[in-house]
């Protein structure tokens, strides 16, 4: 039982992890950052123009549903406190201008405090990049640096305390980036690592000090096969979009890193799975990654928010560049989001909106990193206030002020179709969806029904024609196994 944390052995900063005593010096924490005030640090890190916080509508979440099972789970908390997150981490959500937790970290915190295992199941854009971070820092910060023996060998190699798993390069990006404010004066070194990226100053920016690692699996593997990164020193290991990482095919790399490297067994770590959706065999996964975890769903786990107004018409493809011009001539202002199914279309359609006076970018993944990072910056400031995207932006991207999602193309799975509209209406603000359907369709249109009855949307009579043939003899629900009304997309299997 790891109780409240790691106590007694925990408090080992002379040689420590890290190899034969040497590598980057530590601070009086026994971690690698700073401690020192920053101001032009700290307004870098907390004054940015595209802060999300500004508009956080965070009222409405006191009416979200909150589920929680598992054994004896802590109480939730009301109210940030330094006694809950701890001094340092209480002055940053301050300067954050954090008002109060949202649903997520109100469970996540004293969960993550108790030392239990945790699996969320969280709506998009309802803060749950805090809701894991939150937890991982006051812990770091109460329990300190464990001690043992170095990794193997006489080279130094770098051992984080905490390691934060994403899907791709921009959610990993965007993770770190909150790390990086959160870890503001605490002492606490964020480091990030993913494909694409100069391996060799990855690798440079590691040995200086790692203690919270942000990584892609990929890249992680590549550095543990290179000798470059040990596991043995993991304390926390968190896996944010966890279905999206085993759709993407990172199950072998993700068991290697868990099970078969020198990261110390479950019952020896603190393990949080976080993911919009939670299909049964991610469950059952959980099992092999985690001892006795309390599982928390927080609002309609497969739905989407009610703060998205969707909308869909019947579009025939031949149909949909007029259609998509016509719309965009009645948004005044706001950045607009359009998926696509294909990164030729990608191409095509943003060379089409240029051509007929829409400043527009694209985003897929044949685009080299420095490629997608200069498409996200130019959309994020308004430059070409419209980004042609394929699914690989949808999972977590974080960017304010998009105020409407375009489905040129429908996904083929309910749970994309939510991911895509999420990146609107994030955390209790408003936005807008709107989705091209035809009979290419037929196959997520009874999905689509159940989700816009069950958010209070219009439904045109078409869909309700088409859903009810689509039917057939499924027993409704169709993946994501609802049916029902539920307020809850997820259930705990274990019950």
């Amino acid at each position: 039982d790891r109780g409240g944390g790691y106590g007694g052995r925990d408090r080992g900063y002379g040689g420590g992890y890290g190899g034969g005593g040497r590598g980057p010096r530590r601070n009086e924490r026994g971690f690698h950052g700073s401690l020192k005030e920053d101001p032009r640090l700290e307004a870098q890190l907390f004054q940015k123009a595209d802060q999300q916080t500004a508009g956080i509508n965070f009222d409405k979440y006191d009416d979200i549903p909150v589920e929680v099972s598992g054994d004896n789970a802590p109480e939730h908390i009301e109210v940030f406190t330094a006694e809950a997150i701890g001094e340092d981490l209480m002055r940053n959500t301050q300067l954050a201008n954090y008002r109060k937790p949202t649903p997520v970290q109100k469970y996540s915190i004293p969960i993550g405090q108790a030392g239990r295992d945790l699996m969320a199941c969280a709506q998009t854009g309802s803060g749950k990049t805090a809701g894991f971070l939150f937890p991982v820092i006051s812990s770091m910060m109460k329990n300190g640096v464990p001690e043992g023996p170095p990794p193997g060998g006489r080279r130094y190699k770098p051992s984080p305390v905490a390691l934060i798993l994403s899907p791709t390069r921009e959610l990993t990006s965007q993770i770190y980036e909150e790390a990086k404010r959160f870890c503001y004066r605490t002492g606490i070194r964020p480091v990030v690592i993913y494909g694409g990226s100069d391996f060799k100053a990855q690798t440079s920016d590691c040995d200086r000090g790692c203690d919270l690692l942000v990584a892609t699996p990929g890249r992680l593997v590549d550095m543990i096969e290179r000798g470059r990164m040990s596991l043995a020193a993991c304390r926390f290991l968190v896996l944010d979009e966890a279905d999206r990482m085993l759709d993407m095919g990172f199950e072998p790399q993700i068991r290697r890193i868990v099970e078969e490297e020198d990261m110390p067994h479950c019952a020896e770590r603190q393990t949080f799975m976080f993911s919009a959706t939670f299909p049964r065999e991610i469950q059952q996964l959980a099992g092999d990654f985690m001892q006795d975890y309390i599982f928390l769903t927080v609002g309609r786990v497969g739905s989407a928010s009610k703060d998205v107004t969707q909308k869909v018409e019947w579009v025939e493809s031949r149909d949909k560049d007029r259609v998509l011009i016509d719309f965009l001539h009645t948004i005044a202002d706001g950045l607009i989001l359009v998926f696509v199914e294909t990164k030729r279309s990608a191409d095509e359609i943003e060379h089409y909106l240029c051509q007929s006076g829409f400043p527009a970018t694209s985003i897929h993944g044949d685009r080299s990193q420095r490629e997608r990072e200069y498409a996200l910056k130019t959309f994020k400031s308004g430059e070409t206030p419209i980004l042609v995207a394929t699914d690989v932006a949808a999972r977590g991207l974080d960017i304010n002020g998009v105020t409407q999602v375009i489905n040129y193309d429908m996904p083929n799975n309910i749970d994309d179709y939510v991911h895509r509209i999420g990146r609107t209406g994030r955390v209790g603000n408003i936005g807008n969806a709107l989705s091209f359907m035809n009979d290419r369709n037929r196959n997520i249109a009874r999905e689509v029904y159940d989700l816009l009855s069950e958010n209070d949307q219009e439904v045109p009579q078409w869909l309700q024609s088409m859903a009810g043939s689509a039917f057939g003899g499924r027993g409704g629900g169709g993946r994501r196994g609802g049916g029902g009304g539920s307020r809850f997309g997820a259930r705990d299997f274990r019950r």
